[in-house]
Order: C-alpha cells, then sequence, then structure tokens
C-alpha cells in the first residue's frame, strides 16, 4: 500500500539516526565505567578500543528497541503536526491500520534481534568478556568446594570437599547409593579419588551397608569401575547461560538440573533471551499509542517519552530479572512480566488515542 511505504520511508532515517546516537552512548558508558581499571592496569589504547568495538554489537542490541519506540514516537508525532494524520484520518482509513505497518517492522525486529543475539552479539560479547578479564588481570578458577552432585537420576549422590580441576582429583569424596525408591543402599568414603580417563579411582575407599538391620563396615574391594561422572561435572561452572547461544544454554539448563546443581539463575536467563527479543514489538506498541499525543515541541516530547519508557521498561525488567535469579519468583515470570505489562499499557494507551 502506497501509505504503508511512505510511512516506513519517514520512519526508517529517523531510526538509523537514534541507533547510532544510542549505541554511541551506550559503548562510552561501558567505556567510561571501565575506564579507571583500564588505566589502573595500563591496558593500550588499541586494546581499549579493541574491547569496545566488540561490545558494538551489545550495544545494538540493546539500543533498537529505544531506537524504535523514539522513531516510531517521532514520525507519527510529525505527521500529526503536518496535519497528514488528519488528512488521513478524514479518508477514512482507521489509526489502527495506518500503523499496521510499524507494528510489522516491530514483529520483524523481534525476529532479526533473536538470531543477532544468537549469531552476532554471543560471540562477540564472549570475546569482549575475555579480553577484559585478560587485560584487567580477573582471573577465573574451576576448582570447586564443598560440592554436592546427584547423578543417574538422583540414584547417586557425591559428595565432595574439593574438586582440583587440574589435577583432576576429589578429596574427601562421600557417594551415597540409592534405589530407584529413594531408599538408602549403601554409603562410600574415601580420602581421595583421581580421574585415570575413563572412570574415578577411589584411594582406600570404605562401604558402609545395612546387613540384618546392622550398618557394616567393610573395605570396598579394590578395581571398581562404576563411578564414571565426568571431571567436568564437579567443577565451578565458568560458564553463565547469556553467553550461549539459545540451544546450548537449555542444555546447560538441563545438564545443571541433572548434576542437581543451582539452575534458577541459568533458566531466568534462558528465558530471558527470549522475552528480550519480543522488546522490539512492544515498544512499537507504546510508540503507536502515544506517537499522535504531541502537537508542539515534537523532537523534544518524542526523545523525552522515549527515554522515561525505556528507563521504566529497563528498571522493571532489571528487578524482575533480579527477583528471578535470587529464586523469589519463577524464572518464567521474572523474564515475561515486563513484557506483558508494557503490552497491557500500549493497549491501553491505543484505545484512548484520537483517531
Amino acid at each position: 500500500m502506497i501509505l504503508d511505504r511512505y510511512l516506513a520511508k519517514q520512519f526508517f532515517p529517523i531510526f538509523t539516526f537514534a541507533a547510532a546516537l544510542f549505541v554511541l552512548l551506550l559503548s562510552l558508558m561501558d567505556l567510561f565505567i571501565n575506564l579507571v581499571r583500564y588505566l589502573n592496569y595500563e591496558v593500550p589504547f588499541l586494546q581499549i578500543m579493541r574491547i569496545s568495538l566488540f561490545y558494538l554489537p551489545k550495544s545494538f542490541s540493546y539500543a533498537m528497541p529505544i531506537s524504535l519506540l523514539f522513531a516510531a514516537a517521532y514520525t507519527l508525532g510529525d505527521l500529526y503536526a503536518r496535519n497528514e494524520l488528519t488528512s488521513i484520518f478524514s479518508s477514512g482509513i482507521p489509526f489502527w491500520r495506518f500503523s499496521m505497518s510499524l507494528v510489522f517492522i516491530g514483529l520483524m525486529a523481534s525476529v532479526f534481534s533473536f538470531f543477532f543475539d544468537d549469531l552476532v552479539v554471543i560471540p562477540t560479547l564472549r570475546v569482549k568478556n575475555e579480553l577484559s578479564r585478560r587485560f584487567l588481570h580477573q582471573q577465573t578458577t574451576e576448582n570447586n568446594s564443598d560440592v554436592v552432585i546427584k547423578a543417574r537420576n538422583s540414584q547417586l549422590i557425591y559428595s565432595v570437599d574439593y574438586y582440583d580441576h587440574a589435577a583432576r582429583v576429589l578429596n574427601g569424596v562421600g557417594i551415597v547409593e540409592l534405589d530407584p525408591g529413594g531408599e538408602f543402599i549403601s554409603l562410600i568414603r574415601a580420602p581421595r579419588a583421581s580421574w585415570n580417563g575413563e572412570y574415578w579411582v577411589l584411594q582406600n575407599p570404605v562401604i558402609y551397608q545395612w546387613e540384618n538391620g546392622m550398618l557394616r563396615t567393610r573395605p570396598l574391594p579394590a578395581g571398581n569401575s562404576m563411578y564414571r561422572e565426568h571431571p567436568d561435572t564437579f567443577r565451578r561452572s565458568a560458564v553463565k547461560a547469556e553467553e550461549l547461544p539459545a540451544r546450548d544454554a537449555g542444555l546447560l539448563v538441563k545438564d545443571l538440573k541433572a548434576a542437581g546443581l543451582p539452575f534458577v539463575e541459568a533458566l531466568a536467563d534462558y528465558y530471558h533471551r527470549f522475552s528480550f527479543a519480543t522488546a522490539s514489538l512492544v515498544v512499537m506498541i507504546l510508540s503507536i499509542s502515544m506517537g499522535s499525543r504531541f502537537r508542539k515541541n515534537i523532537l523534544l516530547m518524542s526523545l523525552l517519552a522515549s527515554l522515561v519508557a525505556a528507563v521504566v521498561f529497563y528498571v522493571m525488567e532489571m528487578i524482575s530479572m533480579m527477583m528471578a535469579r535470587l529464586g523469589y519468583i519463577p524464572p518464567i515470570v521474572g523474564a515475561w512480566f515486563p513484557i506483558f505489562i508494557f503490552i497491557g499499557i500500549g493497549i491501553l494507551l491505543l484505545r484512548s488515542t484520537k483517531t
């Protein structure tokens, strides 16, 4: 339709300008937050610029919803100020039909955002974080202490005082074996266990079992090869769900659940991957509902409305995600609650928009 093409033609130049502006602001914010540490560790200027360059895709991912909101609100407000919307309404075209091209752009932007994050943002953000840790001397360790792992459908429970990842050695090992009904079968204690490439070799293991109503103790025969849980199961997880593609993040959640490790934070980040992609569609609904409300100071009011709505959205999202990661609310609620709230607000504002 001619009007759809005309609206898109008015929209995209403003969106391009807004996206470039917000990407620049977000990149500078990240740079200034870490600038003191860069100077303290005497990070070379070229490396600082390299780190900032790898942060640009993430900045664009954050900036795209804000830019869509600003561009749509400004475009509709400008058309209203030039009385072009009045002419359209007089021809019998309802406001919701005229704005459908912007809704379609928001929908396509949401789909693009999901795949852009998976294919571009995640790899570049991982490189950026690795470079930051290297030049800021932030060491990470995969050793772990006080480890409790469930394996084989919770029929084996490992309790380890300390896991040395470099040597692949478990210290202070306790292994509880349960039957399918959850009843106790045996407890094995060993001061040490080492990985030989195929299974754990227990040092001086002792087994505790019920026999004739009494708990009896005896040395476990040597050469027992039934404990084959991979060493990576016991290491401290240095991988974050937000640094993995959606498919790998889902697998990470399953692995954490199977191992009996805390998985709520990873699950919240997994759901957030999908909910954040829909932010572009949400802000389009908001911008359409408020875009025709400004008759004076269109640029200023559109920018102000965009910033206020974006700040409220991101603050609400930050709070809900923090509560979800801490387990105060279900992860799926923490990820999707701000989305549904802002969709509801957008629909309410749209119903009161003049046509």
